[in-house]
Formats: C-alpha cells, structure tokens, sequence
C-alpha cells in the first residue's frame, strides 16, 4: 500500500500529493512518470512524478479532478493509502548543458514541466519558462518555477494575469531575439503544435511529451501509439517525450478525440437507459 502522507488543493481541481514509494523516489528522474490505482477495480492513471524525497521516500503527484477516476484520487485524504503504484516509467528527459532553454508549461502540463526546469538550471543553462492557463485561477506552481528559472513570464487567454495572450506569443518574442537553443513544451496537444510548428520556422529544437491514452505503461497494450516522423512509437516505453517537429500533432488530436466520442456516446446511452429514453 502506498500512503498519502501529504495533501494540498493547487486549485478547485487540481490537487498535489506526497505518496510513499521509496524505491521509485530512489530511482526516477526528470520526465518520468508511474501508474496509480486508488483501488482494486479502480482504473490506472500515468502522472508524472513532479519530485521526490529519497530521505522520506516520497514522491510529488499532480492531478486535475476531470472524471471519476480522478475524483476517487481526489476523495484520498492523508492516511488513505494507493493500491498499485508502478514506476518509474518511460525515458527520462535528456538533459545537458544546450545554453539558453525555454521550458513551456500550458494549464496542469506545468506540473510535469517543472522538474525538468529545476534540472536544466542545475545543468547550468540559462533558463527561461513561459507559464500560461485559461485564467489566473487555474495557473499553478508560480512560485517554484520562478524559483527554477533566471527569467518568468506569465500568460493567460483573458489577461487576468500577466500577457494576454498565448504561450507561443511570448515565445516569438524570444525566438525573434534569437534567445533560444532549445524549447521544452508540456501541455494540450494543440498548444504543442503550434509550438513545434513555430519553432520549426526557426530552426530551433524543441521537445515535447505527450499526454496519450494509456493502460498498462509497458508497450502491450498499444493504446499509446503515436506517430514520430515516419516511425510508430508507443508513448509510455520511448516517450513520453519526442521530437515536437516530428510528432504527427494532428493524428494524435484524431486519436483523442476519438476516445471523447466514445466517452460522450457512452454517457448518452446511460443518460437515456435512467430516464427511458427521456432525455
């Protein structure tokens, strides 16, 4: 059983966790991620690990409530104890000394983002992070990446925080200044493409990780195939990180939302067998 020692609301829905696994706190790094289930018939959820104490043996999860399985995350309090956690999982971020890098985290895709960023200041790059979400409600990890980075700007769709806008707005600002060796972007699929398909124009790489449907994390199961240049991958063992200028952005969103379809048309039959066809 894996206990939730630590439990912090970020926002109305999103919530951080410390959570016993001191083998995957020895063991991970910046990228990676594990499954969880809260209980035995619950469904496994992948979430990065945002950080880890080796001395307590914890590690930092952050999840946005956006269904039951979420909710049943949520409803855990200090004390309560996971099920499963298995990790850590997928390829870790390379990361090395590229000169000035610009980490990129859009709405919860902060939380895995942050990690990386800490990782790359050590590494002694000059970095610069980009934080953007909806509203100001819904920005999260303000202070630590600000912490994490020699330079902050903030973005939000209605302006009420920082540049009213969008990430890749501020982010042309950069490129144009020639401020840029590398983009590390983590966040909605469509804001990652618009990233890659910027940054191409300046021939600057960039990095994205992908958020996939997927269910056992070991590359049987296929749910997570993307595909990168010309080649099939599967998120969970060669991601989830990829060449942003490589990723087939569009497929992806096809893929995503094809799972959506399912999940509404699902909810409508239900909807319709409670109330005889009612509704």
């Amino acid at each position: 059983m894996y206990r939730v020692v630590k439990k912090i609301k970020l926002t109305d829905a999103v919530t951080r966790m410390s959570v016993e696994a001191p083998l995957i706190a020895e063991k991970r790094k910046p990228g990676q991620f594990m499954i969880l289930r809260s209980h035995e018939d619950g469904e496994r959820i992948p979430l990065t690990i945002v950080d880890s104490d080796t001395e307590k043996g914890t590690v930092d999860i952050i999840f946005q409530v956006a269904g039951r399985s979420t909710r049943e995350f949520d409803n855990l309090e200090e004390g309560d104890a996971f099920t499963d956690v298995a990790g850590p999982l997928g390829c870790a971020t390379h990361i090395e000394k590229f000169g000035r890098v610009v980490c990129i985290g859009g709405g919860i895709g902060t939380a895995p983002i942050l990690p990386i960023t800490k990782a790359m200041k050590e590494k002694g790059n000059h970095v610069t992070s980009i934080v953007g979400a909806r509203t100001e409600e819904l920005l999260i990890l303000l202070d630590e990446m600000e912490e994490a980075s020699d330079r902050i700007f903030i973005t939000t769709d209605d302006g009420s925080k920082g540049h009213k806008g969008f990430v890749t707005d501020l982010l042309k600002q950069i490129l144009d200044a020639g401020e840029a060796d590398l983009v590390v972007a983590i966040g909605p699929a469509i804001m990652m493409k618009f990233i890659s398909d910027l940054t191409r124009k300046y021939g600057v790489k960039t990095i994205v990780s992908l958020n996939t449907i997927m269910i056992d994390g070991t590359g049987m199961c296929g749910g997570c195939r993307v595909t990168v240049g010309s080649e099939v991958k599967f998120t969970c063992v060669d991601g989830p990180e990829f060449d942003g200028h490589l990723v087939d952005f569009d497929e992806l969103m096809q893929r995503q939302g094809m799972y959506k379809s399912i999940e509404r048309d699902h909810i409508c039959r239900l909807e319709k067998s409670l109330t005889g066809g009612k509704s």
